[in-house]
């Protein structure tokens, strides 16, 4: 299902206006990346990207031209680990947002 312009919109209003909300989106798009889920952590870091720092000015600070960037994180592109986590070292750059990988055990018996 194609999302309509309306919630674009307001992801992105929310994204400005809420910082706990912007920390909240960039997490959960590396926290999907990391569960193995590609096509959801892709969706949600293009939505993160697009409401803050943008195709372009990313392109300029990671030295890949944004239509790479924009492929990268659409639903048929496949980033490469150098690329994703240049990209992911940029958006915390910008952000201010440190994010790091913590181990949990699971229940063995669930």
């Amino acid at each position: 299902m194609a999302l309509t312009r309306s919630f674009k919109d307001t992801v992105q209003a929310r994204v400005q206006r809420d910082a706990a909300f912007r920390e909240a989106l960039l997490a959960e798009g590396v926290d999907a990346f990391l569960a193995g889920d590609v096509d959801t952590g892709k969706a949600v870091l293009r939505d993160y990207i697009n409401a803050t720092i943008g195709f372009d000015e990313l392109a300029v600070v990671t030295g890949t031209p944004s239509k790479s960037l924009m492929r990268m994180f659409s639903r048929t592109g496949n980033p490469n680990a150098r690329n994703l986590f240049s990209v992911l070292g940029e958006l915390q750059k910008q952000s201010g947002i440190h994010l790091h990988a913590q181990s949990i055990r699971g229940d063995a018996s669930a």
